[in-house]
């Protein structure tokens, strides 16, 4: 009996791994489930047609259940056949016991799908984002997909799940930006859709992986990180011209090659409306170069700038919709085509917001015009500068600049719409080899003080004629005290002891009281005050040295020696002044040269070359209205010579004056012949010879023509101021 009972456990035994063994491998045919499987197929989607042909019995050993398995099953779609390689049908084991057969799962594989085909059906079904994405930019490729849908009791699709991979797929992103050689892994449920494994490139971008995924649910979540190699240069760049809005740079002479990561978080809401995104880079730049189009021109480089060049930068980024933005980036740079320094920068930003650290060591060859400094090409500086900027206003935490001993910081430094409103302190200290030439501090309290030990001052004046529509002053309103041991003026003179009083109102002197010493007894004295109303400015200055103060002008171009009285009436942009220079002596003045050589005067132009033309007095009376400079009368005279001019200068530079140029002997000859008493009037015998000569000169600076004209008669000004002199010399 137990024999018997034995065997008959071992024959059930083996029977069922033959069972289960067949079933698993060859399987069972038959047709009894072919009406069951097309039917609730049609029940879920009224447009799929299914005709089946052989259907196999079959048991999956892993999930230990019951599949009905098909193969090149005929189906289609809105009578599109799909290519379908296999159907796997899994059934509730019970329910075939009972013969109430429910299926769990229907596993759908599909044969390679060319995306053309794939283009015909998504034309058959409802439209969408995806479909007008597949129709639209994709060309060409081939996709293979499994498809699993759960079934519910009701034999209903509860849920699917979709993989698959896609290979060698080409696609138009956006305009010339095209992904060739594409391949991917995706998956796709109710809840997730994930591309993984992304290689593609386009042109001089290369995708070494890559993943992207899509959480859907309350909100819709977006996330990508990409690996890229970049290899940007003039042959590709005309791809990339859409997404170039730097109007600087020259399109085709960008060269760009590095790797970076990148990293993209979105959230939507249901409609797909963007509720935050987060984006994020980092890499290195092995190399980078622009050319521009347009040169940068700044007061600060001597020379103009056409090129960028970075290596072996660093590179981070982050762009986020919390105002969490922010750029890092450390390597090395260079403009034009110098050597090579290390920068070290920070921006964190927001619209139009940012606060920007940077720190970089500087080859370019330098300027710093209001302390006439200057630093040599190649010599090495450092630049750190620490700012924020908030829509209209600029404020200048820290600015430290360094060369060898020389030195300048600024702190706290607040710029309100272009205007100065704030300048907590300043320290200046520069070598001219070595040589202190600055050595001083501003502190911006109550009171402006100024005080050191030294100032070059030689660019000071060409910095005040500058023509600029905005003063960057105009928000100070404060009294100011100038305390400075020596200060270096033009053609090498220097102002000891340099003290000043005064008060500045909307960014300009209205008060001034200051006083300096050229040595050798020689003084400098400046006043200035105004009248009672405020209107009127009243300027006075007083040197026994001209040269400092006119070296800046060209017509002053060889004086020598003198004393200078120059008063002026200010008003607004209006001004009416004098100017008086006293026993002094012209020497190898080119313009004058030229003159007394054209009016044929040989003695005269050989004594203003060597020794030079003395004058007793120079005396120019002008006004100035909106920068139209109007020359009333410009007269000289000395024992050689005299002239008398009258002319103007536009705000442009064009510079008109025409005058009257008489030797002293000939002056003299007619003052001679001239009643001391009565009505001025030239006898005839006078004019009988030629007196001198008159002359044009005109045109931009550097550019002025001269002409001239012999005269026989005198003008009754010329002839009235030539005794106003005569009479204050007797």
């Amino acid at each position: 009996m137990k024999k018997l009972f034995l065997t008959l456990i071992v024959t059930i035994f083996i029977s069922t791994v033959i069972v289960v063994g067949v079933l698993s491998t060859v399987g069972y045919e038959t047709a009894k489930f072919n009406n069951l499987i097309t039917e609730k197929i049609k029940e879920n989607n009224k447009k799929i047609s299914l005709k089946l042909n052989k259907i196999k019995f079959k048991f999956d050993l892993r999930n230990a259940s019951l599949f009905l398995e098909t193969s090149e099953p005929n189906l289609s779609y809105l009578s599109l056949k799909m290519p379908i390689e296999t159907i796997k049908v899994y059934l509730d084991l019970v329910s075939v016991i009972t013969s109430k057969t429910k299926i769990d799962l229907i596993d759908v594989n599909t044969n390679k799908i060319s995306i053309n085909e794939l283009k015909k059906i998504t034309t058959k079904t409802k439209p969408s984002n995806l479909n007008s994405f597949i129709n639209n930019k994709i060309e060409n490729g081939n996709l293979k997909a499994n498809i699993k849908f759960y079934l519910n009791d009701k034999q209903q699709i509860q849920n699917y799940i979709i993989r698959g991979e896609v290979k060698d797929m080409n696609a138009n992103l956006i305009n010339k930006i095209n992904l060739k050689k594409t391949n991917f892994n995706f998956f796709a449920d109710t809840s997730d859709v994930i591309i993984k494994n992304i290689k593609s490139e386009t042109d001089g971008i290369l995708i070494e992986s890559g993943n992207i995924q899509m959480i859907k649910g309350d909100k819709i979540e977006l996330k990508s990180d990409l690996q890229t190699k970049i290899n940007i240069d003039e042959n590709n760049i005309k791809n990339y011209q859409d997404f170039l809005k730097y109007p600087r740079i020259d399109e085709n002479k960008i060269f760009l090659n590095g790797k970076l990561d990148h990293f993209l978080s979105i959230t939507f809401d249901k409609t797909y409306k963007v509720i935050n995104y987060n984006y994020k880079n980092k890499g290195k730049i092995k190399n980078l170069s622009l050319k521009l189009k347009q040169i940068i021109k700044n007061s600060l480089f001597t020379n103009e700038i056409n090129k960028f060049y970075f290596k072996d930068t660093e590179f981070n980024a982050q762009y986020s919709s919390d105002k969490n933005n922010e750029i890092i980036a450390k390597g090395k740079y260079s403009f034009n085509d110098n050597s090579y320094q290390d920068f070290n920068f920070k921006n964190k930003f927001f619209k139009s917001n940012y606060d920007f650290d940077i720190n970089l060591d500087i080859s370019e060859a330098l300027k710093f015009e209001i302390l006439n400094y200057e630093k040599e090409i190649d010599k090495i500086s450092n630049l750190i500068i620490k700012f924020q900027k908030k829509e209209d206003m600029l404020l200048v935490k820290n600015f430290k600049f360094t060369e060898n001993k020389s030195s300048i910081l600024i702190n706290d430094l607040k710029i309100v719409k272009n205007s100065i409103v704030k300048l907590k302190k300043a320290k200046v200290k520069t070598y001219d080899k070595n040589n202190v030439t600055n050595d001083f501090n501003l502190d911006f309290g109550k009171i402006i003080k100024i005080y050191g030990n030294n100032y070059d001052s030689k660019n000071l004046s060409k910095l005040f004629n500058q023509k600029t529509k905005n003063n960057i002053f105009n928000k100070i309103n404060k009294e100011i005290d100038i305390d400075l041991k020596n200060i270096g003026t033009p053609l090498s003179k220097r102002l000891s002891n340099f003290k000043l009083i005064g008060v500045v109102k909307k960014g300009k002197f209205v008060k001034i009281s200051a006083k300096g010493d050229f040595g050798n007894n020689q003084y400098l004295d400046i006043s200035m005050k105004n009248n009672k109303k405020g209107k009127k400015k009243y300027l006075e200055i007083y040197s026994d040295l001209p040269q400092p103060l006119l070296s800046d002008y060209n017509f002053f171009k060889g004086l020598v020696g003198g004393n200078l009285t120059f008063s002026s009436i200010i008003e607004d942009k209006n001004s009416s002044s004098k100017l008086i220079v006293k026993n002094f002596k012209i020497v190898n003045a080119p313009g004058v040269v030229k003159l007394l050589s054209l009016a044929d005067f040989g003695g005269l132009a050989d004594l203003a070359e060597g020794e030079g033309l003395s004058f007793e007095t120079l005396e120019i009376n002008m006004s100035n209205q909106n920068g139209f400079l109007k020359l009333d009368e410009i007269y000289a005279v000395g024992p050689s010579i005299s002239v008398l001019m009258e002319g103007y200068k536009e705000e442009n530079g064009l510079t008109s004056l025409r005058g009257t140029l008489v030797p002293a002997k000939n002056l003299n000859k007619i003052l001679s012949k001239i009643p001391v008493i009565g009505n001025i009037i030239i006898p005839q015998e006078v004019g009988e010879g030629l007196f001198g000569v008159s002359f044009k000169m005109k045109g931009m600076p550097g550019k002025i023509k001269t002409t001239i004209n012999p005269i026989k008669t005198l003008t009754p000004r010329f002839i009235t101021r030539a005794l106003e002199k005569s009479k204050k010399s007797k």
